[in-house]
């Protein structure tokens, strides 16, 4: 038996499978700010099943709220002398280049909390200036008198040599072992001074809050429960051990959402379908990914707080490349100073809620409207639902404002969060240079299933999946990945002086770290297995392009440069053959395979009139009020096609089929969507 949790900013889900892959699902409200209490509601709802398991597996939203909500420990840096203000400069490539009022990000630390050392490394790592204890002693007395909760150490050019961060951690715990400390090569020995300092920062501002949250989890699930292996889902798309988790939290920050990624990616392989674009709507964010030959796409220019108007914080790790916006179920509509209408990024989340759910929200939500446009039914809602005041809401707040109906205020809302979503799309598919009729669209989350098939409509997408346990797929997402480190080193060398014996003794000496922290985790070699990248550039410029390079083919040169050629092609729209390359960064994936359970296929053959539970009136654009058959998921029938428009409901999910489209379910339960022929 495995159990995986996942908090989301209204839910907290659950998804529980068996050796011989049947599926439960749960879901219960997220408790903020104690969200271990949401984790143990989740897991007594399926009573003694609860109790026992082989694997538990954690997705987690408590590394991002902090971040965002300013909730971290009050943090200090050490740094090399003549750097303190590295966070200040950050970058000149501003996103709002013609805004004269711009102002860069407040940095995490203040700089009366950023010290100076006199060490210095030069490029290669050889030391310059050396360091010194006495400073590292003074220093740790103005931290102490300042209470100061946790330190982030990131000196010039420790990504090549961290000796000198490795000494400095080391003086740090025997002079004040209680605080926490993070070394930026600790962390990532990735090049760029603002980005790996800027990580290592907020590594160390939600260290404190990471430890507490688990050692708290920990300690209600071993009072509760009885699992063999605990874990927490990271943001590269794999898991890690509880205490490497606490080390490094900042590798969490995108923990639930990225599962789900993953359990499109592993769905496809079971549909044979390899061209994916994941799409999750919950209810505060819509989020998508795109996935090309099953291959989820990595990225470690990641930043939080980052949109048009503003730079964001870099984090210098591995996370899948998602784009993420605050539309989902209980976005906010609203009508700006202009006088238009817009739906989010504010959420009712999961109190005060919707208006639907009667819990003293009097915003009108996303929610809202599909409740009142009769996509969604009162009767599946856990609350008594007044629908007269969630149409007084839509009409006085919305409705007035343009002198139009309830209903058409409605439907307003929900194609302006349609609207929302398809630029989120786009950003990941058509800006990105790829054809979405080459993509199947997987949509889940408690809304996914209700705005994709109108997407799909929209970006021109041929077909949608909505899988088994969509309103909880993130977490069925982490039933099916596997343990994951990544290795990243900055080695910037021309590909022409690059010797293969050299390139072989550098993915040999990673693989050799990769072994042994897995070890550590009491997981055998022999579950091992490695995927190795290359960023290689152009000699002079700036960007690079992540080359997969097969470690059975490394001492094939030629073969790495034309496949870089071939990709910076597929980038960029050009490449310069005659031109020298070099490699700027070695990343190295390391995976601990672990068993996934494998979909069970069923079959249900009774007529689809069994399936039927009501004809409800259903608000659609340029169509009006349509009767539309309304059908439990769970009872239809295998392969059978239905033509829209059609409502198909689920515990804690609705999927909304047009007229232009048709359904069926498939063998694993699957619900697949496409465009009727004309």
């Amino acid at each position: 038996m495995r159990i995986a949790t996942d908090i989301g900013g209204t839910f907290t889900d659950l998804v529980y499978v068996d050796d011989l892959g049947n599926f439960g699902i749960a879901k219960s409200s997220t408790t903020p700010p104690h969200f271990e209490n949401g984790v143990i509601d989740v897991l007594d709802k399926i009573g003694e099943t609860g109790k026992n398991s082989d694997m538990f597996i954690h997705g987690t939203t408590v590394i991002i709220n902090a971040l965002t909500e300013r909730k971290g420990a009050k943090t200090g840096l050490i740094t090399t002398k003549g750097f303190r203000d590295v966070l200040e400069i950050a970058r000149g490539n501003r996103p709002d280049l013609f805004n004269v009022k711009y102002e860069k990000p407040k940095p995490f630390v203040e700089r009366y909390l950023r010290k100076e050392v006199s060490e210095r490394l030069n490029f290669k790592g050889e030391v310059i200036a050396p360091l010194k204890r006495s400073e590292i002693e003074e220093i740790i007395e103005a931290f102490k008198k300042e209470q100061v909760e946790a330190i982030a150490v990131a000196y010039l050019h420790s990504y090549v040599n961290p000796k000198h961060e490795i000494q400095t951690v080391q003086w740090i715990h025997e002079l004040w072992p209680e605080v926490k400390v993070t070394a930026s090569s600790e962390i990532t020995k990735e090049w760029r001074e603002y980005e790996r300092t800027n990580t290592a920062v907020l590594n160390a501002y939600v260290q404190p809050i990471a430890g507490e949250y688990i050692e708290r989890l920990e300690n209600k699930i071993s009072e509760n429960s009885n699992f063999k292996q605990s874990y927490i889902m990271q943001s590269n798309g794999g898991t890690s051990k509880f205490n490497r988790a606490k080390n490094s939290p900042i590798t969490m920050v995108e923990s639930g959402p990225v599962a789900g990624v993953l359990g499109a990616a592993v769905l496809g392989e079971f549909i044979g379908e390899n061209n994916i674009i994941a799409f999750d709507i919950g209810g505060t964010t819509a989020k998508c990914s795109l996935i090309e030959n099953g291959e989820v796409k990595l990225s470690t220019d990641y930043y939080i707080e980052k949109d048009n108007r503003n730079a964001g914080y870099p984090i210098k790790t591995p996370v899948v490349d998602i784009v993420e916006i605050g539309n989902g179920g209980g976005s906010i509509a609203w009508i700006d100073e202009a006088g238009s209408l817009k739906v989010g990024p504010q959420s009712a989340g999961a109190y005060p809620g919707p208006v639907a759910y009667g819990l003293g929200g009097t915003e009108p939500t996303t929610t809202d409207a599909n409740l009142l446009t009769g996509r969604l039914s009162s009767k599946n809602f856990d609350y008594e639902v007044d629908l007269s005041a969630v149409r007084g809401a839509i009409e006085s707040k919305i409705g007035q404002k343009f002198d139009i109906s309830a209903e058409e205020a409605a439907l307003g809302i929900i194609r302006i969060a349609n609207s929302n979503m398809l630029n989120a799309l786009k950003l990941i598919s058509v800006r990105k240079g790829y054809d979405p009729q080459d993509f199947t669209l997987i949509a889940f989350g408690g809304g996914g299933s209700m705005h994709a098939p109108a997407l799909a409509l929209e970006l021109g997408v041929k077909k949608v999946v909505i899988p088994v346990a969509s309103p909880v797929f993130s977490a069925w997402g982490m039933l099916m990945t596997d343990l994951r480190n990544d290795y990243i080193q900055t080695y910037i060398k021309k590909m022409d002086e690059l010797s293969v014996e050299e390139l072989n003794s550098l993915v040999k000496e990673m693989e050799a770290k990769a072994l042994s922290e897995f070890s550590a985790d009491g997981i055998d070699e022999s579950l091992v297995e490695f995927k190795l990248y290359l960023d290689m550039r152009y000699l002079g410029q700036e960007h690079t392009v992540k080359v997969q390079v097969e470690l059975s083919d490394l001492f094939n040169k030629e073969r790495i440069i034309n496949e870089f050629h071939k990709l910076h092609k597929k980038n960029y729209t050009f490449n310069l053959p005659e031109s020298p390359t070099e490699i700027v960064n070695f990343h190295l994936t390391a995976f601990g395979k672990v068993k996934k359970p494998q979909l069970k296929e069923s079959r249900i053959e009774h007529e689809l009139e069994a399936a039927k539970k009501e004809v409800r009136d259903v608000y659609f654009e340029q169509l009006g009020w349509v009767p539309t058959p309304v059908y439990d998921r769970d009872l239809m029938p295998t392969e059978q096609v239905i033509s829209g428009p059609v409502i198909i409901e689920e515990k804690a999910a609705v999927t909304v089929v047009y007229k232009s489209q048709k359904i069926m379910k498939d063998v694993f339960g699957n619900l697949i969507i496409e465009k009727e022929e004309k």
